[in-house]
């Protein structure tokens, strides 16, 4: 204990930590009853791993969601909002505004993650009545992300193929919490060689019954079955009676 950097006060570091969670599941829960029509997805990666990508992606192909159910149960109508969380600038946000759905921004400064509190303001002036999907892409980060519940339905962790095989194995806590993983940019994986079945073995080490997504969607490669997934939770989530894979 050096009496200078606080590291005496490691418990009431530590009450301080839990009290900040404690306020943010308070506001989680908050933002569940505001948003009880809709599925709303926290979408989770290190910077670079395609999230913005995937969202632009999904917005441009609402329709082909909503045409991914043959019993036509979201009436063809995927209709898509976006709240992007970054330390700075609003780059991804225009560039998902370019697909003219709803889409507002989310600067966090020094702070290293989204916290409901934020994020259910964000929400409010995005307007949600005309809405069935809310996309929050997450600030890019491996760690702190994962303790902050936001109040969402369905929690997606991508790890992109050039990042190796072993992000599961070095941050469990955020791959545990996922309702599924995507394995993104899979169009580069002969390119930086990454080795498929080590990349599940960990990630199944970590998750037994993980549910993984391998996708491209720079080619579409591996979206079929990810939209048909998508569109199931959408129309589940509409009255939030029947769970997708513990996700409503």
């Amino acid at each position: 204990m050096c009496g200078h950097c606080g590291c005496q006060h490691d418990r009431q570091i530590l009450s301080l930590h839990q009290n900040v969670l404690e306020k943010n599941d308070h506001y989680a829960e908050h933002n569940r009853a505001f948003w009880q029509h809709l599925l709303v997805i926290n979408m989770l990666s290190s910077p670079g791993a395609g999230k913005t990508t995937l969202i632009q992606r999904i917005l441009n192909d609402r329709d082909l969601i909503a045409g991914a159910d043959p019993l036509d149960r979201l009436h063809g109508k995927v209709k898509p909002g976006v709240i992007v969380g970054d330390l700075a600038t609003d780059r991804d946000a225009k560039r998902l505004r370019q697909t003219s759905q709803k889409v507002i921004q989310i600067n966090t400064g020094n702070l290293c993650h989204l916290e409901a509190e934020g994020v259910g303001r964000a929400a409010r002036q995005l307007g949600l009545d005309d809405l069935n999907l809310l996309i929050i892409e997450n600030v890019g980060n491996l760690v702190c992300p994962a303790a902050y519940d936001l109040g969402e339905d369905l929690r997606l962790v991508l790890m992109s193929v050039t990042e190796g095989e072993d992000k599961p194995l070095k941050y469990p806590a955020l791959f545990k919490s996922a309702h599924a993983v995507i394995i993104s940019k899979i169009d580069l994986a002969k390119v930086v060689g990454f080795n498929r079945d080590e990349a599940l073995h960990h990630l199944h080490l970590i998750i037994p019954q993980a549910l993984v997504f391998e996708l491209s969607a720079t080619t579409g490669e591996g979206l079929a079955s990810f939209y048909a997934y998508l569109g199931q939770a959408i129309f589940q989530c509409h009255d939030k009676v029947n769970p997708v894979v513990n996700a409503c």
